[in-house]
């Protein structure tokens, strides 16, 4: 059976090593500001190359599971929040610190990520193969539809501005162009270099946006180093009382940050400010919010945990990646040669339930490193960045260049680098960019495939029904943007 199979491998001494491995160096990365989750993800993209592609999910999703919770850590100890995920935890998780009580701080955040995590591995674990069989009904059209409504989607809601989003999507979708198309077998935007042949390689893109263009951020930036702070271990276990007094809290901020985590390009930020909001706006005492509150941590660690097994369901079910994580979880699995969707769960169901599996194992394993290596996770979040950043681009350059042994692979990278501080600076996401460059060639293979099962009939887009929907609802979205934009400015003039 596929799932005994996926526990057998995990349960094995290599899977323990893997998710312990992954689990613990995206805490500590995610410790460290500056450093996030997605960039230890596309550095260790390379790194799984040796591996089978079971082990190789194993350990990014591990990475992911560490790298939100270790981003509390920052937040808590030094107000430097270690990804974006934890911004909302500086809001009392730091002024609760120094009311000389860190250690309670730290021990709510990582029981309420536990709890967190825990609920959206539930709900994917029920809801991914209900909604992967509905999308088993679809042919060449209806996929290259759910692409174009999920290109829409994610660029209408990946950043404050939809121009700047529908920008960057469809610089991803051109950036996707170059090389030799299945449907041609003609070179196409090569401009007569024998390497563009095959296109830009996803790494390289990949390790460049996020990684690279994070290092050239980083150098321009001055880093204090701030004093440790003095964790005392006793405080660091949970009670029942502790339980007794969150447990709705946690709850009802686990099913926020797992609904949001569905939505493709919402991410953990918005789950943890929405969980947050709620637990003030229901609070009989929401003025404590702010200055150090205990319910104001477990709400935002309960939500920004919760958001990565509700993101990965429309990834695994449907191909569709729900953040920027996923987007480059996507391409782990393309690069292993595994077709994402529906046909995971019957291609490739071992995969599936390993994803499951990993997920469970990682919140665990998450919750004993953290308790465990917590004094010195405090110590980790003052490291100086000029040692580590070197270090990190000497990664950067061997994992490009090992992909085939050639330079231009590095070239791309250092290129994609730049290119990912020019688009930060003018405010344009990058969550749309890469996920444009991701999905358009699924959705160019299924359009060439369904026009030559009609003769290069386009009716089936429209007729369809399912295609159709999925169309409308594309539409629906980039309407609603402008339309809410001129009612509010109507609002305004009328009560000017």
């Amino acid at each position: 059976m596929p799932l005994q199979e996926a526990i057998l491998q995990l349960l094995s001494p290599m899977g323990i090593f893997l998710i312990v491995l992954g689990t613990s160096l995206g805490i500590f990365v995610g410790a460290i500001p500056g450093l996030t989750g997605t960039m230890l993800i596309a550095l260790t993209l390379p790194l799984t190359y040796s591996l089978n592609s079971q082990f190789a999910m194993a350990l990014l999703i591990s990475i992911y599971v560490g790298a939100i919770s270790g981003g509390m850590i920052s937040s808590t100890l030094l107000r430097m929040p270690g990804t974006p995920a934890s911004i909302v935890t500086t809001l009392d998780g730091y002024p609760l610190a120094k009311k000389g009580k860190p250690d309670r701080a730290l021990m709510l955040g990582v029981m309420a990520s536990f709890v967190g995590g825990m609920i959206s591995w539930g709900f994917l674990v029920l809801l991914s193969k209900p909604v992967a069989e509905l999308s088993t009904k679809f042919g060449p059209f209806e996929y290259f539809s759910l692409v174009v409504m999920a290109l829409v989607l994610i660029a209408s809601i990946g950043g404050d501005s939809l121009s700047k989003a529908l920008f960057s999507g469809a610089l991803g979708i051109l950036v996707s162009m170059p090389g030799i198309p299945a449907a041609t077998g003609q070179p196409r935007l090569t401009f007569g270099l024998v390497e563009m042949n095959d296109g830009f390689q996803l790494l390289p893109v990949l390790i460049g946006l996020f990684a690279v263009s994070q290092i050239l951020r980083e150098v321009t930036v001055v880093s204090v180093i701030p004093h440790s702070i003095r964790i005392e271990k006793k405080g660091l276990f949970f009670r029942l009382a502790d339980l007794k007094r969150h447990g709705w809290n946690m709850i009802r901020s686990s099913f926020i940050g797992t609904w949001i985590g569905i939505l493709p390009g919402i991410g953990a930020n918005i789950g943890s400010v929405t969980a947050y909001s709620v637990a003030r706006n229901t609070s009989k005492t929401p003025e404590k919010f702010g200055t150090g509150h205990e319910p104001g941590i477990v709400a935002a660690e309960s939500a920004n945990n919760a958001t990565v097994g509700g993101a990965l369901i429309p990834l695994i079910a449907m191909g569709i990646p729900g953040s920027v994580v996923e987007a480059v979880l996507l391409g782990a699995l393309v690069i292993h040669g595994l077709q994402p969707g529906p046909r995971l769960f019957t291609d490739s169901p071992v995969i599936v339930y390993t994803i499951m599996v990993a997920l469970f194992l990682a919140n665990i394993f998450m919750v004993i490193i953290m308790i465990g290596s917590m004094r010195f996770l405090a110590k980790l979040a003052t490291v100086p960045r000029a040692f580590l950043l070197p270090v990190i681009l000497t990664f950067c350059v061997i994992g490009s260049f090992a992909l085939a042994n050639r330079m231009f692979d590095v070239w791309v990278m250092m290129g994609f680098g730049v290119l990912g501080v020019i688009l930060e600076k003018w405010r344009v996401p990058l969550a749309p960019f890469i996920i444009g460059f991701v999905l358009w060639p699924i959705a160019e293979e299924n359009l060439s495939a369904g026009l030559m099962s009609t003769n290069g009939d386009w009716s089936p887009i429209i007729s369809r029904p399912i295609s159709i929907i999925f169309l409308a609802v594309a539409a629906v979205l980039l309407l609603i943007p402008p339309v809410r934009s001129r009612l509010s400015g109507r609002k305004a003039a009328i009560d000017s």
